[in-house]
């Protein structure tokens, strides 16, 4: 297959999944910087969805599970942060999206391991208090870093590194869940996003990616 039908179709598969996160609805990802997703063949060797115009980490501050205030830029310490915006209460994309970082990490070495940052941002501010977090996050890895803040806070750092977030939606029952953009974005220390994943990315490829994420930014 050539690359340009890769990118094609690509491009068509991240406008049905970034919006697949626990609402079921399929919609063109929110794109606000016009990056341009193209192939996973890239020549540096990444296997995710990479980005010709990378997303800028915004220097926004939320705070974390234990109720400190974290600097989304001055308090990003390691040479790789990974980002997701997702809820606890979400049935089915955010626990299957950790579990699949959570399990990519194992597969590296401590040392490289130890190079990577996750961030957990939630959707849903409301339901989703610090110990909250802090327990679901717990379930897949206690590194993960949870972050809460208000939800035009987050809304506004989701839109700016290409992350749709609609917010609440009722439920007939008279719940309600989330719908959120389900990727992944992958930072390196100059707080630049060059590569993404999506909900359906092998946990061999995240592996892969993570690895060299941490071996382009010694």
């Amino acid at each position: 297959m050539s690359r340009s039908r890769n990118a094609v179709l690509l491009l068509a598969a991240v406008a049905l999944l970034a919006l697949a996160g626990c609402s079921g609805k399929d919609e063109k990802p929110d794109n606000p910087g016009g990056a341009i997703i193209r192939s996973s063949q890239d020549p540096n060797g990444l296997r995710g969805a990479t980005l010709d115009r990378p997303y800028t980490m915004p220097a926004a501050t939320l705070t974390d599970t234990a109720g400190n205030p974290f600097n989304l830029v001055t308090s990003t310490k390691k040479p790789v942060t990974l980002v997701f915006f997702g809820y606890t209460n979400c049935p089915d994309v955010c626990p299957t999206v950790m579990a699949d970082v959570a399990s990519a990490l194992t597969k590296l070495d401590d040392q490289v391991q130890n190079q990577i940052q996750m961030l957990f941002i939630t959707t849903d501010p409301a339901r989703d208090t610090g110990p909250v977090i802090r327990k679901y996050l717990d379930r897949f890895d206690p590194a993960f870093v949870g972050l809460t803040g208000s939800l035009t806070s987050i809304k506004d750092i989701a839109k700016a590194v290409g992350v749709p977030v609609e917010g609440m939606q009722r439920l007939p029952s008279g719940g309600y869940e989330v719908a959120h953009g389900a990727q992944v974005i992958g930072f390196g220390k100059n707080d630049k996003a060059n590569v993404l994943w999506l909900s359906n990315a092998a946990i061999g490829d995240l592996a892969h990616d993570f690895g060299k994420l941490v071996e382009d930014n010694r």
